[in-house]
C-alpha cells in the first residue's frame, strides 16, 4: 500500500465514521501520510485526528481512537497504534515487498500518478529565464502526473535554443492582467552556458538544486563517474535493463516475491553465522546462512515513498525533491544490484526471480521520475 493509498484509506475511514455519527467533522481532500520520525513504530504515520480535532470538537485522541478502530479493519492493514497526543501509527501486512513490486509493473511509468484528471486546474508564470523555465516545464509534467491541468506563461517569448535544446514550451507570453504563481528560482550562470551540456545534463543542473541555490553549469554534469548524480541515477537504469537481459540468458524472469534482507544485512548475517565444521562437498555450493526478512530494505523504501514524492514536488513546485529521491532510489538499487543474479554454479531460486521483479520495478521508478524532468533514460551506458 503506497501513501497515496493510504491517504484514500484514512480518509474513507474518516467519512465512515462520520456517516456513521461518530464523529462531526469535514473529510479534508487529503491526509498526509510520512514514515515514522526516529523512535516512532509502524510502516507510516498520520496526524490525521490533530488536523481535524478543532472542526470535530473533540480531543484528539479520541478521534484518533476511533480512526484507529476502522482502519484496523482496512484490507493490507495490520495494526494501528495511537501514539503521543493522536498520532496514527499504521503497520501495514507484510508481503516481502511483492505487493509493491507487482503494483509498480502494473502501473508502469505511471506509478505514482493520479488518473483520471482531478479537474484541478493551475497556472504558473515565470519571467524571461532560462532556468525559470525549466523549473516551470518539469513543475508541469508533475501536475499533469497528479491529475492537475495546467498553463504555462512566460514574461517574454522564450528564445528559440531554449526551446530547441532544452524541449520547453509555454501556452502563451507576456504580462498577466492579474497576479499568477510566479516562479523565480535563482537564475542560471551565464558562463558556463548551460546549453552546452545538451538537452540532459542542462535540466538536471537547472533542477538538481534548490530553486533558492544558484545551479553549476560546468561540464560535471557529463561526468561517466560515481561522483555525477545524473550518471548515477542514469547507469542505475540502464543496469536494471542489462539485468533482464542477462537473466535471460541464464533462462529465467522477473517474479515478485519475498526479496530478502538488504545486501548489508545478508552479510552480516554472514559474517556473525555459527562457523560450520565440515566443509561442502566438492563442486557442492556452501548453504547460505539464514537470514530474516527486513521490511526495512532501503530499496523497497524508496520505491514505497515514490507516489508521496510526486505529490510533495507538484504541490510545492519542486521538482529538485524528485531529483533527490532518483538519486536516493538509484543508490539503493546499487548497493544490491550484485545479488540480482545466482553466482557461479548456484541455480536461479525463487529469490533471484523476486529480486529481479525488484530491480525492474527500480527501472521503472527511474525512468518514469526522468521522463518527468524531462531527461531520457537510456538502456545502455
Amino acid at each position: 500500500m503506497t501513501p497515496e493509498e493510504l491517504s484514500r484509506t484514512a480518509l474513507r475511514a474518516l467519512r465512515r465514521a462520520v456517516d456513521a455519527g461518530e464523529l462531526t467533522a469535514p473529510v479534508p481532500d487529503r491526509a498526509h501520510i510520512e514514515r515514522p520520525r526516529p523512535g516512532g513504530t509502524g510502516d507510516y504515520a498520520t496526524n490525521l485526528a490533530l488536523r481535524i480535532a478543532r472542526e470535530a470538537g473533540a480531543p484528539p485522541l479520541r478521534i484518533a481512537e476511533i480512526l484507529a478502530a476502522r482502519l484496523s479493519a482496512e484490507p493490507g492493514i495490520a495494526r494501528t497504534d495511537v501514539t503521543g497526543p493522536g498520532f496514527l501509527s499504521i503497520t501495514l501486512y507484510d508481503d516481502g515487498g511483492a505487493g509493491l513490486v507487482q503494483r509498480i509493473r502494473d502501473s508502469g511509468e505511471r506509478y505514482g500518478h493520479i488518473s483520471p484528471d482531478t479537474g484541478a486546474l493551475a497556472h504558473l508564470h515565470t519571467p524571461h529565464d532560462l532556468r525559470a523555465l525549466v523549473v516551470a516545464d518539469a513543475t508541469r509534467r508533475l501536475l499533469r502526473s497528479q491529475g492537475v491541468l495546467v498553463r504555462l506563461t512566460c514574461a517574454a517569448a522564450p528564445a528559440k535554443a531554449w526551446q530547441d535544446v532544452l524541449g520547453v514550451r509555454v501556452d502563451g507570453h507576456g504580462e498577466p492582467p492579474v497576479p499568477l504563481t510566479t516562479l523565480r528560482p535563482v537564475p542560471a550562470p551565464h558562463t558556463p552556458d548551460p546549453l552546452a551540456l545538451g538537452r540532459d545534463a542542462a535540466r538536471w543542473a537547472l533542477l538538481h538544486p534548490a530553486p533558492h541555490d544558484r545551479p553549476r553549469t560546468g561540464g560535471e554534469h557529463l561526468a561517466q563517474r560515481e561522483s555525477n548524480p545524473l550518471f548515477r541515477v542514469r547507469y542505475a537504469h540502464a543496469r536494471t535493463r542489462a539485468l533482464t537481459r542477462n537473466a535471460a540468458d541464464l533462462g529465467f524472469t522477473a517474479a515478485p516475491g519475498p526479496v530478502g534482507p538488504p545486501a548489508h544485512a545478508a552479510a552480516d548475517a554472514h559474517a556473525t553465522a555459527e562457523p560450520h565444521t565440515d566443509a561442502p562437498a566438492q563442486g557442492t555450493p556452501a548453504q547460505s546462512a539464514p537470514v530474516q526478512e527486513d521490511t526495512a530494505h532501503p530499496l523497497l523504501s524508496a520505491l514505497g515513498d515514490h507516489p508521496a514524492v510526486l505529490a510533495t514536488a507538484a504541490h510545492r513546485h519542486a521538482p529538485d525533491r524528485l531529483t533527490r529521491h532518483l538519486v536516493r532510489t538509484a543508490d539503493a538499487f546499487l548497493a544490491q544490484a550484485h545479488t540480482v543474479l545466482p553466482l557461479g554454479d548456484e541455480k536461479p531460486s525463487a529469490a533471484h526471480r523476486a529480486r529481479l521483479a525488484l530491480a525492474e520495478a527500480a527501472g521503472t521508478v527511474l525512468a518514469g521520475g526522468l521522463s518527468l524532468l524531462g531527461i531520457s533514460a537510456p538502456e545502455y551506458l
